[in-house]
C-alpha cells in the first residue's frame, strides 16, 4: 500500500510556512513588549500600532485560511515556493514595523513615514499574492467569495498606492481605520468556520 502523498507533504509546507509566520509573530510581540518595557523611549504613533494591530491579525488569519491548501492534489515545488514566499512577505511587513533599531528616529511616526514606501509596496503585493493563493487552492474556493473579493483587491492595492504617495495623517489614519473594521467583517463573515 503506498502512502497518501498529498496528505504527508500538507503538514510538512505548513510547518515550513508555520515558522516563518512565527518569525512574524515574535517580532510584532517583542516590539509591543518592548514598547511596553520602555514607554517612554520612543513616542508612539497610534497609525503605527493600529498597523501592527491588523498585521497581527492578518498572521492568525493566514495561519488558518492557509488550511484549505489540504485541498490541493498535486503540489509543485513552485506552488511550495510560492506559499513560502507569500509568507515571507508578510514577515517583512512586520520587519518593517519594528526595526532593529530606532536610534535612527525620534519617534515610531518618524520611522513609519520614513518607510511607508516599502511598508505600502509590500502590503499591496501581499493583496496581489492572496489572489494567487486563492487561485492555487481550486476554482470552487475562489468561487467562494464572489464579486466583492475582485472589487476589494484592486481598492486596497489603490489604497496603498496612494499611502505611498502621501503622508496626509488623516489618510493613513483612515485607511488603517477602515482596514481593520474590513477586515474583522471579512473573517468573521467568509472565514468563521473551515469547510
Amino acid at each position: 500500500m503506498t502512502p497518501d502523498i498529498p496528505a504527508e507533504v500538507f503538514p510538512h509546507i505548513r510547518i515550513v510556512m508555520g515558522m516563518i509566520i512565527g518569525l512574524g509573530m515574535a517580532r510584532l510581540l517583542s516590539g509591543v513588549a518592548r514598547i511596553v518595557q520602555h514607554p517612554d523611549q520612543y513616542r508612539l504613533y497610534p497609525v503605527h500600532l493600529a498597523w501592527v494591530a491588523s498585521l497581527l491579525l492578518t498572521l492568525v488569519h493566514f495561519w488558518w485560511w492557509e488550511f484549505g491548501l489540504y485541498a490541493i492534489d498535486s503540489w509543485t515545488f513552485g506552488t511550495y515556493l510560492f506559499i513560502l514566499g507569500y509568507a515571507i512577505a508578510l514577515f517583512l511587513l512586520c520587519a518593517l514595523l519594528f526595526p532593529d533599531s530606532m536610534q535612527d528616529y525620534k519617534s515610531y511616526e518618524d520611522f513609519f513615514y520614513s518607510r511607508r514606501a516599502w511598508f505600502f509596496g509590500l502590503l499591496a503585493l501581499t493583496y496581489l499574492l492572496d489572489v494567487i493563493d486563492t487561485l492555487v487552492k481550486g476554482e470552487a474556493h475562489f468561487a467562494h467569495f464572489g464579486g466583492e473579493y475582485l472589487i476589494r483587491t484592486p481598492i486596497l492595492v489603490a489604497l496603498c498606492l496612494i499611502a505611498i504617495a502621501t503622508a496626509s495623517r488623516r489618510y493613513h489614519l483612515a485607511f488603517v481605520t477602515a482596514t481593520l473594521l474590513y477586515q474583522i467583517s471579512w473573517i468573521w463573515r467568509l472565514f468563521d468556520t473551515i469547510v
